[in-house]
């Protein structure tokens, strides 16, 4: 652990796992943000924040199946921890790739995944340390993609479909 970069930023799941395992190049911000939170390149620790809401997991899963990756389940995904790695090795305000979606955003190399360090998080660039508990599965995480009332999934590791794209939770 002495190893690890003392900065970390906190991402909401599953961005969080996409970032360090999902191929998530970019960051997605807004320039004031990374001003405020002095966000500049070097190494940094992911921190997978504890919250995580339906309308968010069930668009960013989506998303970023649209990019290649199938993220795992929202009761898989750690929240509460430091969960990797990675060098920050640009903020840009262009790009060609698919994980860009906003004003600015932190272009991300050399992901590495470790074994989740409960901790809290922070807005912006904050100095981690360990300590609390990886947060549990909140009822609808555990529910996702079964049928209500069902008495048995045909398919239970079949990710969901979606006939139409789920609405983008914000603005």
């Amino acid at each position: 652990m002495s190893d690890l970069p003392r900065l970390a930023l906190s991402v909401r799941q599953p961005s969080a796992w996409a970032i360090i395992h999902g191929g998530k190049i970019i960051e997605n911000r807004s320039l004031g943000s990374i001003r405020a939170g002095r966000m500049v390149p070097g190494p940094i620790c992911i921190h997978a924040a504890t919250g995580m809401k339906e309308d968010e997991y069930r668009y960013l899963h989506w998303r970023f199946a649209q990019a290649g990756a199938t993220c795992p389940r929202p009761d898989d995904l750690v929240r509460g921890a430091i969960i990797g790695t990675v060098d920050v090795v640009e903020i840009i305000t262009e790009s060609d790739s698919p994980w860009f979606g906003g004003e600015a955003g932190l272009l991300l190399e050399n992901p590495r995944p470790i074994d989740p360090i409960p901790a809290s998080g922070a807005l912006g660039y904050f100095e981690w340390s360990p300590g609390g508990e990886i947060a549990p599965p909140k009822p609808w995480m555990i529910r996702f993609g079964h049928a209500e009332g069902a008495t048995g999934d045909l398919f239970p590791d079949a990710p969901p479909a979606y006939k139409t794209p789920p609405k983008k939770p914000w603005g």
